[in-house]
C-alpha cells in the first residue's frame, strides 16, 4: 500500500517534484564535475609545474675553492631516493628528472680578440624533461653524451652570429673543442646567455674528471613530499647543501591552495542554491498537500506515517538527482579539463557515491517546509477551512 500510494503522489504533483528533482541535478552536476577536478586538481597542477624547471638544487657546501665540485655518483643516489622509505605508508614524491651541471667560463672567437662566454656541460635528455617550456629553433639534443653537437642561448646565439648548423669553437685554459650548433634555446633566463655542451665534453675541456659543480632535480609531489624527500636526500648526502626552490615551491603551493578554495566556495554556493530550488518546491508542495494529509489524518493515519510519504519523495528527487547529476558531473569534469587545462581529468567513482550523500542531506534540508503539514488538523480540512 505504501509504494501503491507513494507512485500516486509522485504522479500528482510531478510538476513540482520535476522542478526539484532539476534543482538537485544541475547542483549534482556542478558539484560533482568541481569535486571530480579537486581529487585530480593536486596531481595534474603539480605535474604542469614540473616543466617549469627544477625545484631542488644539491650544490657543494664548502663555496670557497675556485671552481667547488663534486663526485658525479651522486646523480645514482638522487634518482634512487625517488621512493618511499621502508615501512612508511606516505606516498612519496618521484623525481621528474636530474641533471647535473658544469660551468666553465670559457672564450671563442679570434684568439686575437676572444669573447667570453659562459659553457653549461650537463645531460642533455634531463634537461628536456625539466624544462619543456623552452623554445628551440632547431633540434633538441637527444643524446646525452653528444660531444659534437650544443645547444645556443638566444642572446649568446645573437651576439655571436650563431645559428643552427654554424661550428662554434670553445677554448678553456689552453685547450679547445669544436662543436656544432644544434639549436638556439629561448628560456626567458640566464640560460639565454650561455652555451650547453655533453657533460662529458665540459668534464673534458675543465678536466673535472668524474666531478660537477651542481645538480638540479625537479621532483614531483605536494609540499611535504618535497619536503620529506630533501630532507631524506640531505641525510643520504652528507657534505653536500639540499635546498629546495623556496618561490618555485612556495608559488606552486600558494596557487594550488587558492584554486582548492576557490573550488570549495563554489561548491558549498552551488549547494545552497539547490537547496533553495528545492525549498521552493516543497513550499509550493505543501501548500497542495494539505488536504491530502489532512484527508489521511482523518481516517487513522498517525503524523509519523504521512512524514514518511514525503521523505520518500525527497529522498527519490536526491537519489535520482544525484545519481544523474554525478554522472553528468564527471564527464563534464574531463570537458572542463580538456577545454579549460588541456589535460585529461580522471573520473574518480568515488566522487558520485559522496555526490549522492550530499544531495540526499541538500533535499532533506530543503523539504523542511513539509514539516508543517504536521499541523494540519483534519476538522479544519474537512470543513473547507
Amino acid at each position: 500500500m505504501f509504494w501503491r500510494i507513494l507512485s500516486r503522489l509522485l504522479w500528482a504533483s510531478r510538476g513540482r517534484l520535476l522542478l526539484a528533482l532539476l534543482a538537485v541535478t544541475s547542483g549534482a552536476a556542478v558539484c560533482a564535475a568541481l569535486v571530480n577536478l579537486d581529487l585530480d586538481a593536486g596531481e595534474k597542477f603539480t605535474r604542469e609545474f614540473r616543466t617549469l624547471g627544477a625545484n631542488v638544487i644539491v650544490s657543494p657546501e664548502d663555496a670557497q675553492d675556485a671552481m667547488p665540485s663534486m663526485d658525479a655518483n651522486v646523480m645514482t643516489r638522487i634518482a634512487a631516493l625517488g621512493a618511499p622509505e621502508e615501512g612508511s605508508k606516505q606516498r612519496a614524491a618521484e623525481v621528474v628528472a636530474a641533471a647535473p651541471y658544469v660551468y666553465i667560463a670559457a672564450q671563442t672567437g679570434a684568439q686575437s680578440n676572444p669573447i667570453a662566454v659562459i659553457v653549461a656541460g650537463t645531460w642533455f635528455d634531463q634537461v628536456a624533461r625539466m624544462n619543456s617550456f623552452w623554445k628551440v629553433d632547431g633540434q633538441w639534443i637527444t643524446q646525452r653524451d653528444d660531444s659534437a653537437h650544443c645547444m645556443v642561448g638566444t642572446n649568446a646565439a645573437r651576439e655571436l652570429g650563431l645559428t643552427p648548423g654554424s661550428v662554434v669553437t670553445l677554448r678553456y685554459s689552453g685547450r679547445e673543442a669544436q662543436f656544432t650548433v644544434a639549436g638556439v634555446v629561448t628560456a626567458g633566463g640566464s640560460e639565454d646567455n650561455q652555451i650547453f655542451v655533453s657533460l662529458p665534453a665540459a668534464q673534458s675541456l675543465a678536466q673535472l674528471g668524474n666531478h660537477v659543480a651542481l645538480a638540479q632535480v625537479s621532483v614531483r609531489g605536494s609540499s611535504a613530499m618535497l619536503e620529506d624527500y630533501v630532507r631524506r636526500l640531505s641525510a643520504a648526502l652528507p657534505g653536500l647543501e639540499v635546498r629546495p626552490v623556496r618561490q618555485l615551491a612556495a608559488t606552486e603551493g600558494y596557487l594550488l591552495d587558492r584554486i582548492r578554495s576557490l573550488l570549495f566556495v563554489t561548491v558549498l554556493l552551488i549547494l545552497l542554491l539547490s537547496a533553495m530550488g528545492v525549498l521552493a518546491a516543497t513550499a509550493g508542495l505543501a501548500i497542495e498537500r494539505r488536504r491530502d494529509v489532512g484527508l489521511m489524518k482523518a481516517i487513522g493515519g498517525s503524523v509519523r506515517r504521512v512524514m514518511r510519504f514525503f521523505l520518500a519523495e525527497a529522498l527519490f528527487v536526491a537519489v535520482a538527482g544525484g545519481a544523474v547529476g554525478g554522472g553528468l558531473g564527471l564527464l563534464l569534469s574531463e570537458w572542463i579539463g580538456q577545454r579549460v587545462f588541456s589535460a585529461a581529468i580522471e573520473p574518480r567513482l568515488v566522487v558520485l557515491p559522496l555526490t549522492i550523500a550530499v544531495m540526499i542531506v541538500v533535499a532533506l534540508a530543503g523539504a523542511l517546509p513539509l514539516r508543517l503539514l504536521g499541523r494540519v488538523r483534519p476538522a479544519e480540512i474537512l470543513r473547507g477551512e
